[in-house]
């Protein structure tokens, strides 16, 4: 199992993103309260859940983890990463840093990798220039970043994407993905 975690607008969905196109890589599908955004597929980007939904399955022990992050919950369903993982694939989890906390707390073995921005004054400029953010909003996941940044000490490895190759390069050479026959990308 693979853990990559960091602050808003690290990067680490771009990363996600590069390693899924190894064939030997499932992505972990998270399940959340949010509302989906425009061209968000249930089942495909994330289960979409009311909270009533969420909370049921909580108490079922259908969740390896869980966490409440900007007023919604999200979390980590446990059979899919147990199919995954019996198959031999890597399983790819993008993850807050609360919720890789978490996992490891409960002793959940993987590979925990931090991805780092190259300095806070380039983060707020990528999460400007996403223009999504209200100025609030970015504030707010400013102080979220710089809270995240500090709990890097407790991941595996740390790597700061400031060039985006070598970045996934690096990821791909910690979780031994290096280019093989079964690595090739799928058509």
């Amino acid at each position: 199992m693979l853990l990559i975690s960091g602050p808003s607008g690290c990067g680490k969905s771009t990363i996600c993103k590069r390693l899924l196109e190894d064939r030997r890589v499932v992505f972990s599908v998270s399940a959340t309260t949010r509302a989906p955004r425009a061209g968000e597929v249930d089942g495909q980007h994330y289960y979409f859940l009311s909270k009533e939904e969420f909370r049921r399955r909580v108490e079922a022990g259908e969740f390896i983890e869980y966490a409440e992050v900007y007023g919604n919950l999200y979390g980590t369903l446990r059979q899919p990463m147990e199919d995954v993982l019996v198959s031999g694939r890597t399983y790819l989890i993008e993850i807050d840093v609360q919720g890789a906390l978490q996992l490891r707390a409960l002793g959940v073995a993987g590979l925990y990798v931090f991805i780092a921005p190259p300095s806070f004054e380039e983060l707020r400029q990528r999460l400007v220039g996403r223009g999504s953010e209200s100025p609030e909003m970015l504030e707010r996941r400013l102080r979220k970043a710089e809270d995240e940044y500090r709990e890097r000490v407790k991941y595996d490895h740390i790597v700061v994407n400031d060039d985006l190759e070598r970045a996934v390069t690096e990821v791909t050479r910690l979780a031994g993905l290096e280019e093989s026959p079964e690595g090739r990308p799928a058509p």
